[in-house]
């Protein structure tokens, strides 16, 4: 197979960066966005819709992300995604004319479901074209870092945009909110441009063999993974309108302040991917972060609602960036390794694991985040359900070596086949190492 080209990463780039900026640029301006639509100032209502609103994005990636992945398996990946990010942009420009509640939630809804073409779809593109793992993970981790930086870029540019627009349109400001969408749209089509230019129609393989790093690993494996995705996807979900309502309703923060405070939330996940997807680790090693991991997110979590000063609050937000920052594309990588040829189905899965979770998270977040009995009820709570998905991690690190282990020994058994005896040794051996519980 022939590596993906520079021109055509940068292509896959963008189009992660794209729609980040979609997501992230909707966070600090949504709740003013539903006071002004809604006509009213009630926290409580608020709240609800904020957190259902961001829940009805991820509801629609839930439901799109498998299918757009197992698509992309039979139609290819750069289809799916050309399709996605026209999709998308479309109905990003029609977001920017919406002028009722109702139109709001349609508006979000297809916005995720032509969203959810590109996440699985552009790591399964990156798995066709992987020569060696540490090529998979360095890839992994710069398409990993595009969508951080438009997380970085999207909440800081919608809370500035809005200010702006404001200040120099003060007799039209109820259209300032038009002028994030409008270009989030733009920049969408943009990087449909360069996938349709730079990125091959089809990936060319030598013969039909599936490489030995890429058969398909235990399927109870794969559902620990699945699990650890759906649970951090909760954290970041809850932690995000949490932090979103926190910031307006309690620190009195006006939209750019808010943007500022999920801007730093994705440097930090950027410093965090550089370095452990860098030359200094190994990417086997990647699998013993997982349950530290989990470990740091709960404590980050808890430690959030009881923060006092802007110091304490940027600490207890770093621990929650840093260890949502490497979970999910840990995960992602090794799912990617061991899907094979059904890359787009198995990604699409923990794309809809992600998306499952985080619709919760961000529901939960609205609905708990005023109730009186459990004052920061969204983060104490989250905490618990992240503390119950680290024993999806205990032991897995093992498994996965395990699984990789025995897939070399297929591959041996693949390629020299000899007599039926020791084929049947082989057999043996890949077994044992794949049930040890079943053998002495």
């Amino acid at each position: 197979m022939q590596p993906l080209s520079w021109v055509g990463l940068s292509a896959l780039l963008l189009a992660m960066f794209a729609i980040t900026v979609g997501y992230g640029i909707v966070l600090p301006i949504l709740p003013f966005l539903i006071e002004r639509l809604a006509g009213t100032t009630d926290a409580t209502s608020l709240s609800w819709h904020t957190g259902l609103l961001t829940g009805t994005y991820i509801l629609a990636i839930f439901l799109f992300a498998p299918l757009w992945g197992m698509a992309s398996d039979r139609w290819g990946r750069r289809p799916v995604i050309l399709l996605g990010l026209t999709g998308f942009a479309t109905t990003v420009a029609l977001f920017a004319l919406v002028e009722s509640l109702a139109l709001l939630y349609l508006g979000r809804f297809l916005d995720g479901m032509f969203a959810a073409a590109i996440t699985p779809v552009a790591y399964a593109l990156i798995g066709d074209h992987a020569p060696s793992k540490e090529w998979r993970a360095r890839r992994f981790a710069l398409i990993s870092i595009a969508g951080t930086a438009g997380f970085f870029v999207g909440p800081l540019l919608g809370g500035l945009v809005v200010r702006l627009s404001r200040e120099l349109f003060a007799s039209a400001a109820e259209r300032a909110f038009s002028a994030p969408f409008v270009a989030t749209s733009g920049l969408a089509l943009l990087a449909a441009l360069m996938i349709w230019g730079l990125v091959p129609r089809a990936v060319q393989r030598e013969g039909h063999q599936t490489p030995a790093a890429e058969k398909q690993v235990d399927r109870a494996v794969m559902l620990r993974l699945w699990s650890i995705a759906f649970v951090t996807a909760v954290a970041i979900g809850a932690f995000e309108v949490g932090l979103s309502l926190r910031g307006k309703q309690i620190l009195g923060m006006d939209a750019s302040q808010i943007g500022m405070m999920f801007a730093e939330c994705s440097l930090v996940m950027f410093v965090v991917q550089a370095l452990v997807f860098s030359p200094l680790i190994r990417p086997e090693r990647t699998r013993w972060f997982l349950t530290p991991g989990l470990a740091i997110l709960a404590i980050g979590l808890v430690a959030v609602p009881f923060t006092s000063t802007s110091i304490t609050m940027s600490i207890a937000v770093a621990l929650v960036a840093a260890s949502a920052g490497i979970l999910s594309p840990i995960v992602t990588y090794w799912v990617s390794l061991g899907a094979g040829e059904t890359q787009g189905a198995d990604l699409g899965r923990v794309t809809a694991a992600t998306s499952l979770g985080q619709a919760l998270g961000s529901a939960a977040g609205g609905l708990l985040f005023d109730v009186p009995l459990l004052p920061g009820a969204a983060f104490t709570v989250t905490a618990v359900v992240v503390l119950a998905g680290i024993t999806a991690s205990v032991g897995l690190p093992q498994l996965l070596v395990q699984n990789q282990k025995a897939e070399g020994l297929e591959a041996v058994a693949d390629s020299h086949p000899t007599s039926s005896a020791h084929q049947a040794t082989t057999q043996a051996a890949i077994r044992a190492r794949r049930h040890p519980h079943e053998h002495g």
